[in-house]
């Protein structure tokens, strides 16, 4: 496709970047389109080099602006007769630099090509983005059709008043002439008679027409505002906490533009009928009653661009735990958009940020001020896609010294992370008569804090306010916080996993954690839970809340064990129960991953089943794993080398398939990070590896601790390996002995025993660098750390 036709059917804010490049002087758009497909087939950037070249294309383009003056002349195309003259008269001051012509014509045609490419990128980049409300629905096909018809009656009226302008014109002529005749001629009487009758009749069809179209306007109107864009707040509302919905402004701002330009059109209309009227009326003159219209009409618009100034990225730390969490003197950033779009506009609208305004003052609340840039102009340039915005990227909050500053209108004392917070933005939209508007918009109320530790208390607060409140201002909140019913708040504690992981909680694990709210239930669905047992008060046995653990819980997952969730080899969220109902029946070696119900910051475990000399299922745990120790070694590395220590100081790892029945190398071997042969950065080395061990029907508690020096080989069968506890010498002796039956462990000629025993005899002396070595033999060390066992 041509690139002049492609440039054509591109999205309106593309198209206004189009109207814009050719505002400029130099290549008029008449000019290129008319010319569009010679002007695509030259070799411009050889012109704007070769001097006769360009003289030749300078020649020829000037022979074209004279064929198409003569197809103008054809058609009867007055206007465009007189722009293409002008347009070649303007073209004569090139005669003599014809390169400057093509390098001008070279400059344009590249920037279009810039508007395509980013416009075809945009594509692409909503084509792989997930469409959560299509917008292929009924509602906003039928939204499609009825701002179609908005404009064909737009455009239909403005034939019938073109048409209403010609026949008051004939009139007015022969009215005028029949009055300077001294003769009156009652036939042209007659005739002047029926033209204002049909004159009137052409008034009463518009003005009724008019009617229509405002009716329209207001129902259209009703659907955008009260539907579509309540719509749309209640998404960002619910994306705010971890949804996936969609907050895309691109189709609004196509709707409350395009009905805006509709209301403007019909006051141009109305203020054409008063001109109209002016010039001619009579007793029961229709256009008498248009002045309602005009109230209406001018209503109307001042309403709707009201309601299209919104916050369009709720205010947000770079570093917070979710947006609306905002702490004293720490930079955020948060964005107006004003969705009606008027190119045309002659004056810039700023808009200004303020804090807490007209919003009740609580009882020993704090008072901030906005610190940085507070005021923006209204531009598309900050924008990605055409809307029009001020975007504050810079701002800071500062606690008054003073105190409230204000009457108190309440008596209600809330802490500060239930304390919530307004931003205000303010702008001035100044319609074509010069009436100005004052728009306002409001951000959802933002929690502010002095100290990261109040994060995650202050980010409960978001998520319960976000989840329960019907009134997006209704500061006061938290005074006497709703209750939450479990579908929604299943619902929101699932949106926390997706949103930080990609994965969100399935409903076996949303039962489990039900159960632990509410205790066994045969339906949770009618179950509640209060604000207070949701995040201020202990869970049972535990010396903390619910949510703290939940939320240990989500950042443990989010920061060391995130690919293995996502992959949903982790349960997690089991009880102990079940886990026993879910292995009893499984092979010897059969293992699951849960999280730990007594751990406040977050812990996980492995549960494997063995089986007793009687056949009896015995399913055994290991002491959690906290984040501390996630962060020293690899889940997976622990998992793959865990050994358990037998009654005989035989090592055996008793983790073989993963629930239900997957190898555990097969499901965690891409995880792996050992490397083999030339690769391993310790192939001159004796190759150590300290592994987790848990000793049989040893079940003291001690903290375990694991690092796997071993970047690089493979680890040979258990029972080849030395393993013993680090402060039991016979055992490591025993172990030593049994393994130097290998006469390659030797790189001397000596005894083999003789040579190892020397070293284990050293006592304090022995230092594991003696057993280096550049070319010798390599062999797995192992080291035991005790991790304690229990039975479920």
């Amino acid at each position: 496709m041509a690139q002049w036709e492609s440039l054509q059917q591109l999205h309106s804010s593309y198209s206004q970047q189009l109207h814009e490049l050719y505002d400029r002087d130099g290549l008029p758009m008449d000019v290129r389109h008319y010319l569009a497909a010679w002007i695509e087939k030259q070799e411009w950037e050889r012109a704007a080099q070769d001097l006769d070249f360009a003289m030749v294309l300078y020649q020829v383009l000037l022979e074209n602006l004279d064929n198409q003056y003569s197809r103008f002349v054809q058609e009867e195309l007055f206007l465009m007769q007189h722009n293409i003259r002008r347009y070649k008269q303007n073209f004569q001051r090139y005669q003599e630099s014809p390169c400057t012509l093509a390098g001008m014509i070279l400059w344009f045609l590249g920037k279009e090509k810039e508007i395509l490419q980013t416009a075809r990128l945009d594509e692409q980049v909503q084509g792989l983005k997930m469409d959560q409300s299509p917008m292929n629905t009924d509602t906003h096909k039928d939204l499609e059709r009825q701002m179609a018809g908005l404009r064909n009656e737009v455009q239909c009226l403005e034939h019938t008043l073109i048409c209403l302008e010609e026949q008051q014109d004939e009139f007015d002529f022969k009215y005028k002439t029949l009055q300077m005749e001294v003769m009156t001629d009652k036939a042209q009487q007659l005739q002047i008679q029926t033209l204002l009758n049909k004159l009137n009749e052409c008034r009463k069809t518009l003005l009724a027409a008019l009617i229509r179209l405002l009716d329209s306007c207001g129902l259209l109107q009703g659907v955008l505002v009260q539907g579509e864009l309540a719509d749309w707040q209640r998404r960002q509302q619910r994306a705010c906490i971890g949804a996936q919905d969609d907050v895309c402004l691109d189709q609004l701002d196509k709707w409350f533009t395009g009905l805006a330009r509709c209301l403007v059109q019909v006051l141009k209309f109305l203020k054409k009928l008063e001109e109209l009227m002016g010039k001619l009326s009579y007793d029961q003159d229709p256009f008498k009653q248009q002045k309602p219209l005009q109230v209406r009409a001018e209503t109307l618009l001042r309403d709707l661009l009201k309601s299209s100034f919104v916050v369009e990225t709720q205010p947000s730390m770079p570093q917070g735990k979710g947006p609306l969490v905002l702490r004293t003197n720490v930079q955020f950033s948060v964005k107006a958009r004003l969705l009606v779009k008027f190119p045309e506009l002659n004056h810039s609208m700023k808009v200004t940020v303020s804090m807490d305004r007209d919003t009740p003052q609580v009882k020993g609340s704090r008072r901030f001020n906005v610190l940085g840039t507070s005021s923006k102009a209204l531009t598309m340039a900050e924008s990605q896609d055409g809307g029009l915005v001020a975007d504050f990227r810079h701002l800071t909050l500062k606690e008054q010294k003073s105190g409230g500053g204000g009457k108190v209108v309440s008596e209600i004392s809330l802490s500060v992370t239930e304390e919530l917070h307004v931003i205000s933005f303010k702008t001035n939209f100044e319609l074509p008569d010069a009436e100005v508007v004052e728009l306002q918009a409001s951000s959802l109320p933002v929690v502010i804090i002095s100290n990261s530790s109040q994060q995650q208390s202050a980010w409960v607060a978001v998520l319960w306010f976000n989840m329960l409140s019907e009134s997006p201002k209704d500061v006061l909140f938290f005074a006497n916080p709703p209750m939450a019913p479990w579908p929604v708040l299943a619902e929101m504690l699932s949106w926390q996993f997706l949103s930080s992981t990609g994965r969100g909680l399935e409903s076996n694990q949303l039962d489990m954690i039900a159960h632990k709210l509410f205790d066994k239930q045969d339906n949770y669905d009618t179950c509640q839970i209060s604000w207070a047992r949701f995040s201020k008060e202990n869970t049972a046995n535990a010396n903390f809340t619910f949510w703290v653990w939940f939320d240990g819980i989500l950042t443990m997952v989010k920061a060391c064990l995130e690919e293995m969730w996502k992959d949903g080899f982790i349960l997690g969220f089991v009880s102990k129960e079940r886990v026993k109902r879910l292995l009893k029946k499984k092979l010897r070696g059969t293992f699951l991953l849960r999280f730990s119900e007594s751990i406040k910051d977050g812990g996980v475990t492995f549960s494997w089943v063995d089986y007793t000399p009687d056949n009896e299922p015995d399913v055994k745990s290991v002491q959690p794993f906290t984040r501390t120790d996630l962060a020293q070694i690899p889940f997976h590395e622990i998992i793959k080398n865990f050994q358990l220590m037998e009654a005989d100081n035989v090592p055996e790892n008793p983790l073989l398939y993963l629930y239900p029945n997957i190898p555990k190398d097969q499901a965690f071997g891409k995880y792996y990070t050992d490397k083999c042969g030339e690769e391993s950065p310790y192939v001159k080395y004796i190759r150590t590896k300290l592994v987790f061990v848990s000793k049989e029907g040893r079940l003291e508690a001690k903290s375990p601790q694991y690092s796997d020096m071993a970047e690089g080989a493979e680890a040979p069968p258990s029972q080849g390996e030395l393993c013993g506890q680090t402060a039991d010498g016979d055992a490591i002796l025993k172990a030593a002995e049994a393994a130097m039956n290998d006469p390659l462990l030797s790189s001397t000629g000596r005894d083999a025993d003789s040579d190892l025993l020397a070293l284990l005899d050293q006592g304090e002396g022995f230092n594991s660098w003696d057993l280096l070595t550049l070319d010798g033999p390599q062999i797995d060390l192992s080291f035991q750390f005790d991790c304690p066992i229990g039975q479920l």
